[in-house]
C-alpha cells in the first residue's frame, strides 16, 4: 500500500479499491459491510432497515442541472434505492469554509430541501462545523440515509445470475461530463446537463411489476464499467456488454472523444443498472420507459458464466475487449 493517500484513491476505481479491502474492510469487518453494496441491509423484528451514509465534495459546487445540495439528497436516496428500500430519514452534516458567502449557502440549502421534498424524505438531524479559509474548498455535505426495505426482498451485487440481462435507464456519462465542462470552461453546441436525480420512484415502479430482480446499482464513480466489474466480483459472474447498445448522448460522446475519455468511466447521478432473469427484462423495459426517468431504458448485456470476475465489451465488429476498472483518477471531484 502507498505511504500517503493519493487522489486516485476517491476516484471509485482500482485504487480505491484497494484502499478499503486493504484498509477499511480489515479494521472494521462484519458480515453487513463485507457484501459491499450501497447501503447496508439490517433486519430487525418486524422487518428490514436499510442504512447509507456518503459525503460529497463536487467542484463547482453548481453545475448545470444540479448542485451540492441536490445531488447530496439525489445521492443518499439512491443508495437505499438500490437495495429496494424506500427511503424516509436523511441526515446533513456541513463543513464550510470562513468566507463561504450566505447567499451561495442559502441557495444550496433551499436546493437540498426542495430535492427532499420531491423525493419524499425528510431531512431530520445535522450538523455544522466551519473551518478557516484555505481549510475546505467552500463547502463539504455528509449524509446518511435510513429506508425500509420489504420482507424477503434480496437485491445486492452478489445476487447476479448467468442468463441475466443488464438494463440501464438512459445514456451514460452526462454527470461527469457536465461537471468536468462547467469547470474547465469546454462549451458545445448543446449544454450538457447532468443527470443527478432521485431513483426511488423508478424503483418503486420497477418492483410493483416484479420482486425478480437480482440487482439494482448506480453507476457513479468510475462509471458503468467499474461498477460491473464490482458485481461481476461480487457474484463470481462473467458480463459482455454490447457496444451498439450503449447509449450515450452526442455532445457527451463528442466531448468524451476529444478529451480521450471512455463514457463507460465517466460518473452518472441519475442512472440505474438493473441486473434480473432474461424473460422478466422486456416487461421492465417497459415499466422503465414509461417513467420520466426512464424514457431511453435499453438493455445493454447479459451475465454468462464465461470468464467469471470480469467485463467484456462485444465491440460493433464482432470482437471482444476486456473492460476493468477504473485506472487513476481523470475527473476530480465530481460527487
Amino acid at each position: 500500500m502507498v505511504k500517503a493517500i493519493q487522489l486516485d484513491q476517491g476516484s471509485g476505481g482500482r485504487a480505491m479499491h484497494e484502499l478499503v479491502s486493504g484498509l477499511f474492510m480489515r479494521a472494521f469487518a462484519n458480515e453487513h459491510l463485507l457484501e459491499l453494496n450501497d447501503s447496508a441491509l439490517l433486519h430487525m423484528e418486524g422487518g428490514s432497515m436499510a442504512l447509507t451514509t456518503d459525503s460529497y465534495v463536487v467542484d463547482p459546487v453548481i453545475f448545470p442541472g444540479g448542485d451540492i445540495g441536490s445531488l447530496a439528497v439525489h445521492g443518499t436516496v439512491n443508495d437505499l434505492a438500490m437495495r429496494g428500500a424506500r427511503p424516509l430519514y436523511l441526515t446533513a452534516g456541513f463543513i464550510l469554509e470562513e468566507g463561504l458567502p450566505i447567499e451561495l449557502l442559502e441557495r444550496i440549502v433551499t436546493s437540498m430541501g426542495q430535492a427532499a421534498r420531491a423525493a419524499g424524505v425528510l431531512i431530520v438531524a445535522g450538523d455544522t462545523k466551519v473551518v478557516p479559509r484555505g481549510k475546505a474548498d467552500k463547502l463539504f455535505i455528509n449524509t446518511a440515509g435510513v429506508g425500509v426495505a420489504p420482507p424477503g426482498l434480496k437485491i445486492g451485487g452478489q445476487y447476479a445470475r448467468p442468463g441475466d440481462a443488464v438494463l440501464v435507464n438512459g445514456t451514460l456519462g452526462d454527470h461527469g461530463m457536465a461537471v468536468l465542462c462547467k469547470r474547465e470552461g469546454l462549451t458545445f453546441e448543446n449544454e450538457i446537463m447532468s443527470d443527478s436525480a432521485a431513483l426511488n420512484g423508478l424503483v418503486e415502479e420497477i418492483l410493483r411489476y416484479t420482486k425478480d430482480v437480482h440487482v439494482l446499482r448506480d453507476p457513479t464513480r468510475g462509471g458503468v464499467a467499474t461498477t460491473l466489474n464490482e458485481i461481476a466480483r461480487q457474484s463470481h459472474v462473467g458480463i459482455v456488454l454490447h457496444e451498439e447498445a450503449i447509449p450515450v448522448a452526442p455532445d457527451v460522446a463528442g466531448a468524451c472523444e476529444m478529451l480521450g475519455l471512455d463514457p463507460l468511466y465517466v460518473a452518472n447521478e441519475g442512472k440505474v443498472l438493473v441486473i434480473l432473469p432474461t424473460g422478466v427484462a422486456e416487461g421492465v423495459l417497459d415499466v422503465m420507459r414509461s417513467h420520466p426517468l426512464g424514457r431511453r431504458s435499453c438493455r445493454i448485456g447479459s451475465v454468462v458464466d464465461e470468464e467469471p470476475e470480469r467485463v467484456f465489451l462485444r465491440t460493433r465488429i464482432g470482437g471482444h475487449r476486456l473492460i476493468d476498472m477504473l485506472r487513476g483518477e481523470p475527473l476530480p471531484r465530481i460527487c
